[in-house]
């Protein structure tokens, strides 16, 4: 990354290019995975903006790069809709968009929990990385978790 870009609070004003992003990214994880019914594919507009007050967007100048989404479940923060534009991928985008989402876990938030496509080994190995560990995972999905607090 040539220069340090930061994760700001999203917008309802955001979603429209969120959910384009969101197609994006979505369509090269339905080829990993071959599964075209991803929901991130088929999501319509309304729900993406109902998401907004729960994400980051990154942008490098006014282009759009990055989105995530987290939300609380118990003590649990639930990360969700991480994607980076594809020609960005590489760049230390996604480790941001992960790092800058973990540190917004409200108090109380003792882990934080994330899931991915079976077939997508380039985000397992990320979160991996992040200090992710698999917890469960069926056909489709891997279900990957880590304490809150550690590396």
């Amino acid at each position: 990354m040539s220069k340090t870009l930061t994760p700001i609070p999203a917008t309802p004003a955001d979603a429209a290019e969120v959910l384009v992003l969101q197609r994006c990214c979505w369509a090269g994880e339905a080829i990993s995975n071959n599964d075209l019914s991803i929901p991130a594919l088929s999501e319509p507009l309304e729900v993406v903006r109902s998401w907004m007050p729960q994400a980051w967007v990154l942008r490098d100048g006014t282009r759009l790069v990055g989105a995530v989404r987290a939300h609380r479940d118990e003590d649990t923060w639930q990360i969700g809709r991480l994607m980076v534009a594809p020609d960005r991928h590489g760049q230390g985008l996604g480790r941001l968009l992960l790092a800058h989402v973990e540190s917004q876990a409200p108090d109380g938030v003792t882990a934080f929990e994330l899931f991915t496509g079976t077939g997508s080994e380039r985000n397992i190995g990320m979160y991996q990385r992040a200090g992710y560990r698999e917890v469960r995972r069926n056909e489709a999905l891997v279900f990957l978790r880590k304490p809150k607090g550690s590396a």
